[in-house]
Order: structure tokens, then C-alpha cells, then sequence
């Protein structure tokens, strides 16, 4: 039995078709926790007229999308945890792919798979993975850190199923993270056991307009990285077979945090996490190229990223 655990804020647009695409599934043996997290736009009962007895509804005080997941583990009944945000998608056999996933490597705590990008005009793109280090269609990811420095992230929250125990062994997910909360606890579960992966392409990221280089980020960076300083402590556990990897992902964590701040007109902040980002990694030519933009009158610095918009 699986439990699928969903995140609900201000999604009433949303989260029905959503959990059609769960009730639509080949492996039909699961409960869904849907965690209210203090909606304001009545997401809650557009979820509530999705009928079916295997759906359960809980409702709190907005606290954030961390907290929401943490209250779905906990009120998770199996030990099998299936994560899904309130505006992604499942394809019909994505819970028989994880279960099958989980029969085959029963040694491992985290069975993820590949997924694909869907934009608001409904253009699919596929992920770009490198490096995988197994050659069929499914494989042990013994080398997260590499893949996930080089390629898409491999593990995505609405493509990952966990062992309850495993996830809450590493804290959860950090509450008063507001981005990157769920590459923070990947990271601790890649340090902390095996990672079964599956290259087919069971689940849908729906892409949110934001994601666009013109325009600012809908989740801004937090004051406090959280992230960044649980990353770096990670590297004191990590064995040294992985440290080097661990540095490079590092890296690709403080190249997104310049990115968003030169999104945000954030001078000072693409400096400090652009030399950040070098530090771990002195070859990454396009913190080099964010920095270079820093200098640059903001007009100029628009007329350059409507060219780059409209070639990719």
C-alpha cells in the first residue's frame, strides 16, 4: 500500500484534475492525504468534490509548503510515501512504476523516475539526463550528486516515492524554506542510503509562467540559506568517493541563487552567490557570464534576455 501525500495551497484551479490523474492509476491500492495548508481560495472544496473513500482531507494554518508535507507524513497510514503537488500530474502507471521500483530494490529508501515538462501552452518538453550510471531502463542512482550537477534534477517531489522512516530519519522537509526546501531533503537522503531510479517518463511538471528568465522568480530566495549551509555541513558525512560531486552540486545550488537574484535586479546578491558558486566549482562559465550581466545597465540587461527567450 502507498500513501500519497499531497500539498494543497490556493490550487482550486488545479488540484482536480490533479487527482483525477491519481484515481486514474493501474496500481490501485492507496490512500491520498490531501493537507490543506490554510487555502484562501477554496482549493479545499474543489478537492472535496473529487469523490472517492480513499481521500482524506487535513486542514492547518498556512505554515508552508514543508510543513504541509511534514503533516502529510505524519498522518501518512503506510509506510510507502508518495509525494505529488496540487498541480502536477500522474501518468496512469507512474504508482505501479515506483512499486515495481520498490519489489526490485528492496534495499533502497527512495524510488524515483523520469518525468517530463509541460508548459501553459500545453508544449511537452523531456528531461535532460547525463551520466546515468546504469545502462537499462531502470538502476541503482549511486551517483546522485553527479547527475543531478549536470543534468535536470533527478529527483523531482511529484516523481519521488520514500519510506516513511527514511524521511523522517532526515528531519523531513525543512519548514521555513521557502525554495529549495525539497532539494535540501534529497540530498540528505542520497547521503543517507540508495537511490532506485527509473528512466521512464511517468509524471508531468507542470511549468508555472515564472519559469522564464525575463521575468522575476514567483518563489524569491530566502534571506537566511538555509539550504546552502545544510549543504555545505553535508560534506563533513559524505564519504570521499562523492566529496568532489557534493561540491559540484553545491555550486549548482549558489548558480541558482545568482540567477534569481539577477532576475530580481539583485546587484549585491548575484556577487556574493556568483563567487560563492565559483568557489566550489572555479569552471562554471555561466556564473561568470550572470556576473558580467550584473554590470550592465538594466535595459540593456532586458533586451538581451528577450533575445534569449525568444531563441530557446
Amino acid at each position: 500500500m502507498i500513501s500519497v501525500v499531497i500539498p494543497l495551497y490556493n490550487k482550486a484551479g488545479q488540484v482536480a484534475r490533479t487527482l483525477r490523474s491519481v484515481l486514474g492509476q493501474t496500481f490501485d491500492r492507496f490512500e491520498v492525504v490531501i493537507v490543506d495548508d490554510g487555502s484562501t481560495d477554496g482549493s479545499a472544496n474543489e478537492a472535496r468534490s473529487v469523490h472517492d473513500s480513499r481521500i482524506r482531507i487535513v486542514s492547518q494554518r498556512n505554515a508552508g509548503v514543508s510543513a504541509a508535507r511534514n503533516r502529510g507524513i505524519d498522518e501518512a497510514r503506510y509506510d510507502l510515501i508518495a509525494f505529488l503537488d496540487a498541480d502536477d500530474e500522474w501518468k496512469p502507471t507512474y504508482l505501479e512504476s515506483q512499486y515495481n521500483l520498490y519489489r526490485k530494490y528492496p534495499d533502497c529508501s527512495v524510488f524515483a523516475c523520469n518525468y517530463e515538462f509541460r508548459n501553459a501552452d500545453g508544449r511537452v518538453t523531456p528531461t535532460i539526463l547525463r551520466r546515468l550510471p546504469f545502462a537499462g531502463e531502470n538502476g541503482i542512482l549511486s551517483n546522485y550528486f553527479e547527475v543531478a550537477s549536470c543534468s535536470h534534477p533527478p529527483l523531482w517531489t511529484s516523481a519521488v516515492m520514500v519510506r516513511k522512516q527514511a524521511v523522517q530519519a532526515v528531519g523531513g522537509f525543512p519548514v521555513g524554506v521557502r525554495s529549495g526546501e525539497d532539494l535540501l531533503t534529497w540530498a540528505r537522503l542520497a547521503v543517507a542510503g540508495k537511490i532506485a531510479f527509473s528512466n521512464r517518463v511517468e509524471a508531468v511538471f507542470i511549468l508555472d509562467p515564472s519559469h522564464n528568465v525575463n521575468k522575476k522568480p514567483s518563489r524569491p530566495h530566502d534571506k537566511i540559506d538555509l539550504v546552502g549551509i545544510n549543504l555545505e555541513q553535508l560534506l563533513l558525512k559524505i564519504d570521499r568517493s562523492r566529496y568532489r560531486d557534493l561540491k559540484m552540486y553545491i555550486s549548482l545550488w549558489y548558480k541558482m541563487r545568482t540567477s534569481v537574484s539577477l532576475r530580481m535586479y539583485d546587484a549585491t546578491n548575484t556577487w556574493k552567490y556568483g563567487l560563492k558558486s565559483l568557489s566550489y566549482n572555479w569552471l562554471n562559465w555561466k556564473v561568470y557570464m550572470m556576473l558580467v550581466m550584473v554590470l550592465i545597465p538594466k535595459f540593456i540587461q532586458r533586451i538581451i534576455k528577450n533575445k534569449y527567450v525568444k531563441t530557446h
